[in-house]
């Protein structure tokens, strides 16, 4: 059974950084795509960065575009998301998502994506 579990979340202030991990278990994610999803208080989830395991492949939202990088640890079987220049609007809880179909391409959406994780909380104080 596949289990992502996020950790890395936290208050931060305007400027700052933080690094997201999400670990993940219970299968070989090397035909996978993994992504990152947001969502904000009385929004919808939307869509934050992807990336085929290899990395070869990542794909960006436009409003973290410069500011948030995707990767993967084959070794450590785990995902990060590293996000400099935080803003307030970058607040949410921050989900790691599996696509296990789709020959490993990453989505920007999150039907194509089967299995989540239970979220970690990021607050950007202004």
């Amino acid at each position: 059974q596949v289990q992502l579990v996020e950790s890395g979340g936290g208050l931060v202030q305007a400027g700052g950084s933080l690094r997201l991990s999400c670990a993940a278990s219970g299968r070989t994610f090397s035909s996978y795509a993994m992504g990152w999803f947001r969502q904000a208080p009385g929004k919808e989830r939307e869509f934050v960065a992807a990336s085929s395991w290899s990395g070869i492949t990542t794909a960006y939202a436009d409003s973290v575009k410069g500011r948030f990088t995707i990767s993967t640890d084959n070794a450590k079987n785990t995902v990060y998301l590293q996000m400099n220049s935080l803003k307030p609007e970058d607040t949410g809880v921050y989900y790691c998502a599996a696509r296990r179909n789709g020959l490993g391409h990453p989505s920007t959406r999150p039907y194509d994506y089967d299995y989540w994780g239970q979220g970690t909380q990021v607050t950007v104080s202004s």
